[in-house]
């Protein structure tokens, strides 16, 4: 019997929600320059599965990798970390009432 295989785990910060079953997310890593040894943040981003669809613009998830499940989609969401505050903001072409 093979031992379990350990599988690659992320975090970050959803981008986009408007696919179905699909979520856009930003994961950061810092970088340690080669000539300057300054930290820097690069940000890649991924596309993961969301079966539920329960992923909000802004909410930060765990997500793990997975086997292909479409042409990008190599990511799942294992979990919700912290929900994002709903936006009170008005859009911009929203009729505005008196």
């Amino acid at each position: 019997m093979e031992p379990k295989r350990m599988h690659k785990e992320r975090q970050g910060v959803v981008l986009s929600n408007k696919m179905q079953k699909t979520v856009i997310v930003a994961v950061e890593r810092t970088v340690l320059h080669a000539k300057y040894k300054k930290y820097l943040k690069r940000r890649s981003k991924v596309k993961a599965h969301d079966e539920k669809s329960e992923c909000r613009i802004g909410d930060r998830v765990i997500i793990v990798e997975t086997r292909p499940l479409s042409r990008d989609k190599r990511w799942r969401v294992s979990k919700v970390l912290n929900r994002a505050v709903a936006d009170t903001t008005v859009a911009p072409d929203a009729p505005l009432s008196a």
